[in-house]
């Protein structure tokens, strides 16, 4: 996911997928934990993006102030 192609989305898009990968990081902690995740760097992914999303969407609230 790249920062230029969620800058083109709408707010309410940028909340739903905020709301996805925060479950789908949540999901993934559970599987570590449990000795069932079988790629370790896909919870960095996740991260990255829970960051990415969250830093468009607070750029959007400033510039439409």
């Amino acid at each position: 996911m790249k920062a230029s192609d969620i800058r083109s989305q709408k707010p309410e898009e940028l909340n739903k997928q905020l709301a996805d990968a925060a479950r789908n990081l949540l999901d993934l902690r559970f599987k570590l934990e449990t000795k069932q995740l079988v790629n370790h760097r896909e919870i960095r992914r996740v991260k990255k993006d829970v960051a990415r999303l969250k830093t468009v969407i607070r750029e959007k609230e400033l510039s439409s102030r």
